[in-house]
């Protein structure tokens, strides 16, 4: 059985996807992308503010579902320019504490509104 989450603390699907999926004991969160679901607007320019929005929206789309960032055991990490992992690493690692979830992080050659990091993630419920 498929379960979708959605809260308004995070950006709404722009397309046709859910913000999560709850499956069994996991939770799958679609890719977030840096917007501030306050303003609709990217919460900045860097890849510093923008790491640490898309990770402010899985954070809320996690706790909606009643798990945390805590419980994550995946991420994907696409960055639009991998010149960028350092200081996007440094935020990441004020998100997560050991054990830290498996990760991937790519480049990519565009992300939806040009920008510069997008994540997603698979955690327990």
């Amino acid at each position: 059985m498929k379960t979708p989450i959605h809260t308004p603390h995070a950006p709404a699907a722009i397309g046709p996807y859910s913000q999560a999926i709850r499956t069994g004991g996991l939770i799958f969160v679609s890719g977030q992308i840096p917007v501030d679901p306050a303003t609709g607007a990217f919460a900045g320019d860097t890849i510093e503010a923008q790491t640490r929005q898309s990770l402010e929206n899985l954070k809320a789309i996690l706790e909606e579902a009643g798990s945390g960032l805590d419980k994550v055991v995946k991420t994907t990490v696409f960055l639009q320019d991998m010149g960028d992992f350092a200081a996007m690493n440094g935020v990441y690692a004020e998100y997560f504490a050991e054990p830290f979830p498996a990760r991937a992080a790519v480049q990519v050659g565009r992300l939806p509104k040009d920008a510069l990091v997008e994540i997603e993630c698979v955690a327990e419920a």
